[in-house]
């Protein structure tokens, strides 16, 4: 292994690897030959965590006929116009990003067409095997969503408004006649169920089309009584760093509540904290031999991690929200594979590694 100080080199050696952007995902190709001296340089990567959120928000408003609702149609409207949210779902992520203090140039000697490939930000992706497409969680993140238009903003809303109701200036008289309306539309429904009405539908999809306007003019007016409720997603997405002492973890806020505003920035106080608890579970080790004893790092190494661990829980007001325990690339070690496993000519081996943590997901040996 070497691990890149002087920067002179470093720079020599990326001119001479002229990497190959391929495939939908921007990885690159490196290729150990004369003009790069053989050597490759790759980074390795730090976790990190994304938490996405969605908070529903919730906008009330009275109808123009509340005051009348009990009345009228025996129920309990909504009074006055009002704004809520609440959190519906939340989705801790571990990702990656470069650690400028884990670059490193391998050598492979005498391995003329012995490659890497590498994610766009220059994580090792796998050594001799082009093929390898790293899998994942396969998470589903929330969506957001737009609010939908209410029941009183439709055109069967408009069509239940009878003329006399436009005339009246009177707001208990249109009350008057708007509940009048929708009992006679449940009649009307009645009769057309029973067969019974003056001029019944011509057939089964005209009786439903009939039956379906009849129901969305009753909720509209209905509607001028009890109020309405829009609805409406907000999601956002959160970085959080990982800290690299592992006593250092703990909680943080990350976001907060505000029952007027929505998802607020941690220092606004006019929300309820939303917290990010990271507990560390264990740290990397170094491998031993059968003797027990810690094992040398392999001269010129092809450099890996392997990574510590932890687990982190999301709360809101006394409630967990998400949960998830994951590698932890910095809460780690990092050793090396012998260089010459990828050049040997009798037995050529590859190298699956994780772009979350830099560590090794399989080795093994190429087939003829």
């Amino acid at each position: 292994m070497k691990k890149l100080i002087i920067t002179t080199l470093l720079a020599a050696v990326m001119a001479a690897q002229s990497p190959l952007t391929s495939d939908a995902q921007t990885t690159q190709r490196l290729t150990a030959n004369k003009a790069s001296e053989y050597g490759l340089i790759y980074t390795l990567p730090v976790t990190r965590l994304e938490v996405t959120i969605a908070a529903e928000k919730t906008f009330s408003t009275p109808g123009e006929f509340y005051q009348y609702a009990v009345k009228y149609l025996n129920t309990k409207p909504i009074l006055a116009t009002e704004t809520s949210w609440r959190i519906t779902e939340a989705v801790i992520s571990p990702t990656a990003v470069a650690d400028p203090a884990e670059q490193y140039l391998v050598t492979f000697k005498g391995g003329n067409g012995t490659y890497m490939t590498l994610t766009a930000e220059g994580f090792p992706l796998s050594v001799n095997d082009n093929e390898y497409e790293p899998t994942g969680d396969d998470v589903r993140l929330p969506q957001a969503v737009k609010a939908e238009p209410t029941i009183l903003e439709t055109s069967e809303a408009r069509q239940a408004v009878t003329p006399e109701m436009i005339q009246s200036r009177s707001t208990a008289k249109r009350a008057e006649l708007a509940a009048q309306k929708i009992y006679e539309l449940r009649t009307n429904r009645s009769e057309i169920i029973a067969g019974q009405a003056e001029s019944m539908p011509a057939d089964g999809e005209a009786m439903r089309l009939a039956l379906s306007r009849l129901d969305r003019q009753e909720e509209a007016l209905t509607a001028m009584f009890t109020g309405t409720r829009q609805t409406s997603v907000e999601v956002r997405t959160y970085t959080v760093e990982i800290p690299a002492d592992p006593e250092a973890a703990g909680r943080t806020i990350i976001a907060r509540l505000s029952q007027l505003d929505g998802l607020v920035a941690p220092d606004d106080l006019s929300g309820a904290p939303i917290y990010l608890t990271v507990t560390p579970l264990a740290k990397g080790k170094l491998p031993v031999n059968e003797k027990g004893e810690t094992k040398t790092f392999p001269k010129g190494g092809v450099a890996y991690r392997i990574p510590g661990s932890a687990e982190a829980v999301l709360t809101y007001d006394g409630t967990t929200l998400a949960k998830k325990s994951f590698d932890v690339a910095q809460y780690g070690v990092v050793f090396g594979l012998d260089p010459s496993l990828f050049t040997s000519k009798k037995a050529t081996s590859y190298l699956h590694f994780n772009p979350l943590t830099g560590g090794v997901r399989e080795l093994g040996t190429l087939s003829e």
